[in-house]
């Protein structure tokens, strides 16, 4: 993590910048408003990668959590800027490391890309993916990955 920062305060959060990530250029959270975003920021457990000598945000990731017994991470957002050099890494390798001592059963995510960034912290895909339901909520599509 040469030149990076992690952090776990939401005091270190550049909530404009975050907004802005994944309202405009992430593939699954484009258009969020900005009420929405504040409210998850609000309910989740966040995180975020800094340059250690500018401070500037390059990355951001949450985590829903009871605490106890499961765990979903969501919105890992790499500045494009930055793609490359390891900030993906950094956070990604931070919340595992952030999480684990809760000794969760379950800890997942969703993704379209980025399997194998994921894989190296000890993702791997569902064994019985059967088992797994969603209900989805209102203006939600009927492909479950929308």
């Amino acid at each position: 993590m040469d030149g990076l920062r992690f952090s776990d305060d939401p005091a270190d959060l550049d909530v404009d910048r975050v907004h802005r990530w994944l309202s405009e250029e992430s593939y699954w959270a484009r258009g969020r408003d900005r009420a929405t975003q504040d409210a998850i920021i609000a309910g989740s457990r966040n995180f975020s990668v800094h340059d250690d000598v500018t401070g500037r945000q390059l990355g951001y990731a949450r985590v829903i959590t009871d605490g106890v017994t499961f765990g979903w991470l969501a919105d890992v957002f790499v500045d494009a800027e930055v793609r490359g050099r390891g900030v993906g890494t950094a956070l990604v390798r931070g919340v595992t490391e952030a999480i684990e001592p809760l000794g969760l059963k379950r800890f997942a995510l969703f993704t379209a890309d980025a399997h194998g960034l994921y894989e190296r912290f000890g993702f791997r895909p569902l064994p019985d993916v059967a088992g797994w339901m969603m209900r989805p909520g209102p203006g939600f599509g009927t492909d479950v990955h929308d």
